[in-house]
This record gives C-alpha cells, structure tokens and sequence, in this order.
C-alpha cells in the first residue's frame, strides 16, 4: 500500500467529490514521514489494537497497518470511511459513528487492551480525550495530533499558561506530556496554526483520594470559569457562603486563584468540602 502524499489526497478529494468542511474540522495528513513518526512516537508494535478516531482518508492508517497493528478505526463522515475502506487493506475495521457520543466501551469490548493514536478533529479534540479517560479504561495509551494550544492545556501543570480545568481532569487520570510539533504544511487543506502531539499514559489508580469524582470536578470546573476571581468567589456557585471556610480548612489561601492549585491541592479542597456539608 502506498502512503498518502499532498498530490494523492487532492486525487482522492476530487476522485469522491469531497470538499473539507471547516464545521468537522477536516484537515488530512498529507505526510508519509509525519504519519509514520506519529506511529514511531505512539511506540505501535505488531499485533497491537490501535484505536484511531478520525482517520480521514487513511494516512495515519496506512502508517499502523504498516507497522503491523489491527486498527480500529471511528469516522464521523460516511463519505470518509468509504475512502478509508477502499485505500487501506489489511486488518482494519472502519465503522461510522460520532467517538463524542458512542459507547466506547461496548465497542472496544473485543480485546483487553487498547492504544489510541490520532490526529483528532480540531473542533472536538478535548471532549474525545477526556471521553477516552473517562469511559474507555481499556485504552491505556493515546497518543494524538491536536490544535498547539490544545496540546498544551492537555499536558499543563499549575502555573503554565494554558493550564485549565481539563489539564486537572487529565492529571487526575493520566501522565500526559508533549512530545513533539507538526507543521502545517503537512495537511490539506493547510491549518492555519501549528499542531502538536501529545502523549497519555493512563494511571493504574488515582493520584489522590477524593470523596467523589463528580464533586472533585464539579470544583475544579466553578475554579476556572472566572480564572481572574479569587477562589472564595468563584467557587461560590458550588460552595455558597462556606467558599472561604471550606479554602481555609484545605489550607488554601481563599485569595488563591485557580491556576496555582495543583491536583493534590484540589483533592484536599475536595475532601474539605464533603466534610462541611
């Protein structure tokens, strides 16, 4: 099977008659060096079950077949999956279905064991990681190809820029770091911003105790809705009046804001909060 390059990808766009769309997020790696990188990064050995989400016309897919993995593979758009079908060959299943809204675990149920590897639609990039922490525990290693700044929220700790809600969510499930930069001249049609690849290793068991994970989350969520608030009234929605007893009895400064708090800090705000209701 040949890899996908910038001149067969317009081919096969033309070919199908398929115009991107801007509201899925449609841009195709175009790269057989990037692809195969990305496989190379993700650690893919033969025999692997490689869950990808969006394969798009096959470029990503093409580099795990090569390398041997059985591929599972979830396209949005029916129009995608047909190419899929017809320009890869080996062990790999292309079903139609939204990765945001399916039954994950039902549908990886056939094997203990799962990797994810993608270059994942810009537009919902963050709601299918925190899916695939949240309600496919048999994927144990994601790699994915996501917007810069998404890169960077999924991998930051307390104080970094990009630092958020869903940073605190992914630590609490999985050690996440980035491991490298795309350009956009690799995909058609081209982005206009860079991407970055970011590694996911999933935890075997939670970094810290809470009462609950809903309320952990539910915290960490009032947090960083009003970022440039003081803790003692961005958590008021959740807390009410007990916002600044609740900090205090954490040992949080109820002038903190949210940004500075790591994971553990949030876990002790959490138990701190189911112990004065």
């Amino acid at each position: 099977m040949d890899m996908l390059t910038p001149a067969t990808v317009r081919a096969l766009l033309g070919e199908h008659q398929i115009r991107p769309k801007k509201s899925l997020g449609q841009h195709f790696l175009a790269d057989p060096n990037t692809a195969r990188r990305v496989v190379s990064l993700a650690g893919v050995s033969p025999g692997d079950a490689v869950l990808e989400i969006g394969p798009g016309l096959g470029s990503l897919t093409l580099a795990l077949v090569e390398q041997g993995a059985h591929v599972l593979a979830v396209e949005l758009d029916p129009r995608l999956a047909e190419v899929v079908r017809e320009v890869v060959s080996g062990d790999v299943d292309v079903q139609v279905g939204d990765a945001v809204t399916m039954d994950l675990a039902t549908l990886l149920a056939s094997r203990p064991e799962w990797s994810c590897v993608s270059n994942l639609p810009y537009n919902v990039a963050v709601p299918v990681v925190v899916r695939l922490l949240e309600n496919a525990p048999a994927v144990g290693q994601i790699l994915v190809m996501v917007q810069r700044e998404v890169g960077e929220r999924l991998a930051a700790g307390p104080g970094d820029s990009e630092y958020g809600a869903v940073s605190v969510k992914v630590a609490y499930y999985a050690e996440a770091e980035l491991v490298g930069a795309v350009p956009p001249t690799v995909f058609v049609p081209r982005p206009k911003v860079e991407s970055a690849l970011v590694a996911m290793r999933r935890r075997a068991e939670a970094p810290v105790s809470v009462p609950s994970e809903p309320a952990l989350f539910e915290l960490v969520r009032a947090g960083f809705a009003q970022r440039r608030k003081m803790l003692r009234r961005s958590l008021q929605p959740v807390l009410g009046e007990r916002a600044a007893p609740v900090l205090e009895a954490a040992g949080i400064a109820p002038t903190a804001r949210a940004e500075v708090l790591g994971l553990e800090q949030w876990a002790t705000l959490a138990r701190a909060a189911a112990e004065a209701a």
